[in-house]
């Protein structure tokens, strides 16, 4: 399993840097949706990190189907606190790290 990264240039350069392959640049020819779309199809990714400031741009419906998702766990980081991460963690590899 590899993981994949969505965001503008500034957020995914430093995942690239790390050897981070699957990454997925948002700008203005890029929307988010699109980003998605073409990660979610990716058999190859098991865990999706998506930038907070893309997330909210994120419908709600697409938000609860990736927040539900199990493969990939898709993990929104960035200026604010994912309250949700640790379910996430805890569905996605069984095992509550914070214990």
């Amino acid at each position: 399993m590899e993981i994949g990264v969505i965001g503008d240039d500034m957020f995914t350069v430093g995942f690239r840097a790390v050897g981070i392959e699957k990454w997925f640049n948002v700008d203005e020819e890029n929307n988010v949706d699109d980003a998605i779309t073409e990660a979610m199809s990716d058999d190859n990714i098991g865990i999706l990190v998506i930038h907070d400031s893309e997330w909210k741009k994120v419908d709600d419906n697409t938000r609860t189907k990736l927040s539900n998702s199990v493969k990939p766990t898709v993990i929104a980081i960035g200026s604010e606190v994912d309250k949700g991460l640790r379910d996430r963690i805890k569905t996605a590899i069984g095992v509550d790290l914070w214990k």
